[in-house]
């Protein structure tokens, strides 16, 4: 990936430029719409399992098999859901990866690198 971060062209770096362009400020909209959604999600589930066993006991002690009861298989479904999103945003990131290496191609290949809108 080009070193672009030390150039300076018209008392601007390149970076200032690629960080006021349009594709990157797509880019940066397009992760939100990934990273906000997943964040709340996960924070609503995380929160769950105390909210649950505080305001609904005998609900979450329901034994499912044995001394399991539901309390413990949403604990353990917490670590599965960490780890699907975090799979989820692996694969997204290889998206956010080639768009970011196409702004930065772009940014070091041509002296006329607009930002702007």
């Amino acid at each position: 990936m080009p070193d672009v971060s030390k150039a300076v062209v018209n008392d601007q770096t390149i970076w200032d430029r690629v960080a006021e362009s349009h594709e990157f400020k797509d880019l940066m909209a397009t992760k939100k719409i990934f990273i906000i959604p997943a964040f709340v999600f996960f924070v609503v589930y995380y929160f769950l399992l105390p909210v649950l066993v505080g305001y609904a006991p005998n609900f979450m002690a329901t034994k499912v098999w044995g001394h399991l009861n539901l309390a413990y298989l949403f604990a353990l479904s917490q670590f599965f859901v960490a780890w699907i999103i975090a799979g989820l945003y692996v694969r997204a990131g290889d998206n956010f990866d080639e768009i970011s290496r196409d702004i930065l191609d772009k940014a070091a290949g041509t002296k006329d690198f607009k930002g702007g809108n």
